[in-house]
């Protein structure tokens, strides 16, 4: 059996389920008489409102779906290999021409391992 501490939680979610639906209809009913309002005012108004809404369902019916022809996994490859690029070429501009160095050299295996030598000694 229940208790009336719940029954009366039961009775209490009902009629805020009421309250919220009671508010729904009667935010509808003061829309609509606004819409009405709106087009005893102006009835061209209202008519070219009527017709742009027509006009967008129509649009959305006739839509086609967008086939991509660059798709979003190719998209994500071409960005990393660009950033591997452009990560490559700041390393070259910057051993070759700031550090008055070969440019190519910075693909040297023999180079990384002695800026890492010389990384780990300093700490």
């Amino acid at each position: 059996m229940a208790t009336q501490s719940e029954q009366t939680v039961g009775t209490e979610k009902k009629q805020s389920a009421k309250r919220s639906e009671q508010k729904k209809r009667q935010k509808q009913e003061r829309s609509e008489q606004k819409k009405r309002q709106q087009a005893e005012k102006n009835p061209e108004k209202a008519k070219r409102k009527e017709q742009r809404k027509k006009q967008k369902e129509e649009k959305k019916q006739n839509k086609k779906p967008k086939r991509r022809i660059f798709p979003i996994w190719l998209r994500i490859i071409v960005v990393l290999l660009l950033c591997g690029l452009a990560l490559i070429a700041g390393l070259m501009l910057g051993f070759g021409v700031i550090g008055d160095g070969n440019p190519t050299d910075i693909l040297d295996r023999s180079i990384w391992e002695h800026i890492l030598n010389l990384i780990n000694k300093g700490v």
